[in-house]
């Protein structure tokens, strides 16, 4: 049985568009609501975390208690603002308090909206759970998507689920079109013990490849554990350490052809 991931094999082991293998996966841990958790991403090694800016959301923090928050990050840690259906006026008074913030729209927002933010943001696409290429209907076209939110800086994949968030639900990753050209960030229903196979099915199908995870480093809404978050992020390193070697397999294997 070969040992080289089927994905890999068809990218010839480099992400689509990226020029080496050799990039480290990203990783924002979000939904924070307490300094405490804030410290233990940052002690951890993420690179962003995430402040829920939705009123109906668990995880719902206000733009306020968002900036007392990212105060306590370091350089070269982004705070995330995530928003769903706030009005530009929300959107822009949320900045003023966080100014040095991503942004993140995971709700209906058009393209034009998002980039009227005059801000760096992603933007979500909700992946449906249900999909079946047999069944002859019409797929996610999240080649598309990505097209039309050109101006987004990443394209964050969740599964599409009742109300807004992936609801702890993982979508089927072998179904996403084999090369997208964008910068993509995987969510939805990501823990230690799947990212690995997230990140070795979805790495070599774009730019490069972030993370982002929630519920699975949690206590309790809003409230994460600092070893889950510990857990998840060594996970996600030793997932970026086995892509290279498979990825190394399979140059050796083109060369030799």
């Amino acid at each position: 049985m070969s040992t080289t991931n089927p994905a890999l094999r068809a990218n010839s082991g480099v992400p689509a568009g990226a020029s080496s293998p050799h990039i480290r996966t990203r990783i924002k841990i979000c939904g924070l609501t307490r300094e405490q958790d804030v410290d233990s991403a940052v002690a951890a090694g993420a690179d962003a975390v995430g402040f829920v800016l939705y009123e109906p959301s668990s995880r719902h923090v206000s733009a306020e208690r968002a900036a007392e928050l990212a105060r306590c990050l370091p350089p070269f840690v982004t705070p995330v603002l995530l928003f769903v259906n706030a009005s530009a006026i929300e959107v822009i008074a949320a900045c003023s308090h966080v100014p040095w913030a991503m942004l993140q729209f995971h709700g209906d927002e058009s393209p034009e909206f998002c980039a009227g933010a005059g801000r760096p943001f992603m933007r979500a696409a909700r992946i449906p759970l249900d999909e079946n290429p047999a069944s002859g209907a019409a797929r996610f076209d999240l080649v598309k998507y990505a097209q039309d939110y050109s101006a987004a800086q990443a394209i964050l994949l969740d599964a599409h689920v009742e109300g807004y968030g992936g609801g702890g639900k993982t979508f089927n990753w072998s179904l996403l079109p084999p090369s997208v050209s964008a910068h993509l960030v995987l969510s939805g229903g990501l823990t230690h013990a799947n990212v690995t196979d997230g990140i070795l099915q979805v790495r070599p199908r774009c730019k490069t490849l972030a993370v982002d995870v929630s519920s699975s480093v949690e206590i309790s809404k809003g409230i994460k554990s600092a070893d889950k978050i510990n857990q998840f992020v060594a996970a996600v390193r030793a997932a970026d350490e086995q892509f290279e070697n498979l990825a190394g397999q399979t140059r050796l294997h083109e060369r030799s052809k």
